[in-house]
């Protein structure tokens, strides 16, 4: 590991040296008044822009322009199949085979139709356990499928929390749910890395542990898809969802992702909601068959995807292929390491980062507990040029995202953050 220097001429070093140094003029980053790039560090909400996107859209633009409803089949990339060119890049992205990967709707649409096909509540066995503090789109999707089955909230969700007066959820404290109530619990759905702290959980333990119980397990990726290396395959999760609109620089609001494992490919007996989309392609544009699902998370699909929010996703991927996800993961510990070092530096106990130090169990991004700090704090780094992010009660989330980030925007972000601390 680097052994880190509080400077910027350590910090230009190590840029010069960065293999992946290139890829940050791929993208457009948000400028001052003085028409200078301000220093993004807020991928955990919204990436950037590739400069690739607008040729990418542009070449469906024309494509319709040209041909009309023809596009489907004559365009340059045909419609008809473009969410398969995603297919295989996302895949590499979520450590899944291609058949258990789609880009389909949306993130929170998709947890609700993998919870149809995964939360099958009985008499006795119907509880779903989350993470407490889950983003909140989750717990919302969560609480409403209870109340469709006729089970309150207080009554069918479990919460796996932190320890009194701690920030992280422990593994121990999951099992003793598990051990004392497992034989009431349908589904766990759990964030891969959570949105306020950081944290990300030990997934292939927890799927371990939940189908010992035979417990449904699924995960939510949205903070975690192009931040760490799930291996969804090797995990052995029954299903994932994420957005691809964060570390995947797709757009706000695009297409999101889902994931079921191949064991579940062909289980006719899993109920779901259908669409002609997920109907088998030989015989989708019969129109008069019964449904007849895609083997694999395609057979999920409902309808005809949004081509134009594909193909800037397409743009973004083409990005992550080209620069190497190993790589990525490499200078993300690393960035995220020097960002840590330069904060802990900074020696001033109004600051606490309560994302663990540990690398395999955080992403790049890491939170900072404020006390005795007003959120001006956070409102000067934005008038220093400083975008970061902001949650309720006192934290500073901060995303050095290494496909356009660098070691000299994490050194001038502490250096603002230094000089508001006073």
């Amino acid at each position: 590991m680097t052994q880190y220097k509080n400077s910027l001429e350590f910090a230009k070093e190590q840029d010069a040296k960065d293999p992946l140094a290139k890829f940050r003029d791929e993208f457009y980053f948000p400028q001052n008044n003085q028409n200078q790039n301000q220093i993004y560090l807020c991928g955990n909400s919204l990436g950037l822009q590739p400069k690739r996107t607008q040729e990418y859209i542009n070449q469906e633009l024309k494509d319709w322009a040209k041909y009309g409803v023809e596009g489907h089949t004559l365009a340059k990339n045909p419609w008809v199949p473009y969410h398969e060119i995603l297919t295989n890049k996302m895949a590499k992205i979520v450590g899944a085979k291609p058949k258990e990967v789609v880009m389909m709707n949306t993130l929170t649409v998709n947890l609700h139709l993998m919870m149809v096909s995964f939360y099958r509540p009985t008499d006795r066995k119907f509880k779903i356990l989350i993470e407490k503090d889950a983003f909140p789109s989750d717990r919302y999707a969560i609480e409403s499928q209870l109340r469709f089955h006729g089970i309150s909230p207080e009554e069918g969700l479990l919460l796996w929390e932190p320890p009194e007066g701690e920030e992280l959820c422990r593994f121990e404290d999951l099992q003793k749910i598990i051990e004392e109530q497992g034989n009431r619990i349908a589904l766990m759905m759990i964030g891969s890395t959570n949105y306020y702290t950081g944290q990300s959980f030990p997934l292939k333990k927890i799927v371990q542990l939940g189908h010992q119980h035979e417990i449904n397990v699924g995960f939510d990726l949205a903070h975690g898809a192009g931040n760490i290396q799930p291996n969804l395959h090797k995990t052995g999760a029954d299903f994932a969802v994420w957005c691809s609109y964060k570390y995947l620089n797709s757009g706000p609001g695009s297409v999101g992702g889902c994931f079921v494992h191949e064991r579940h490919e062909n289980d006719l007996k899993l109920p779901r909601f259908a669409g002609w989309w997920g109907h088998d392609k030989e015989s989708r544009f019969n129109m008069r068959q019964d449904f007849d699902p895609i083997p694999g998370a395609e057979g999920w699909q409902l309808s005809n995807p949004p081509i134009l929010s594909l193909a800037a996703i397409n743009a973004s991927l083409s990005l992550f292929e080209e620069a190497g996800f190993d790589k990525l993961i490499q200078k993300s510990k690393n960035l995220t390491g020097y960002l840590e070092f330069l904060i802990k530096d900074l020696q001033d106990n109004r600051i606490q980062i309560i994302t663990p130090s540990n690398f395999d169990e955080r992403g790049c991004q890491l939170s900072l507990k404020l006390t005795g700090v007003s959120k001006s704090l956070f409102d000067n780094l934005i008038k220093d040029g400083v975008i970061t992010d902001w949650r309720e009660p006192n934290v500073i989330r901060i995303a050095p995202a290494p496909l356009y980030n660098n070691y000299e925007d994490v050194f001038k972000m502490v250096q603002s953050l230094k000089k508001h601390l006073g």
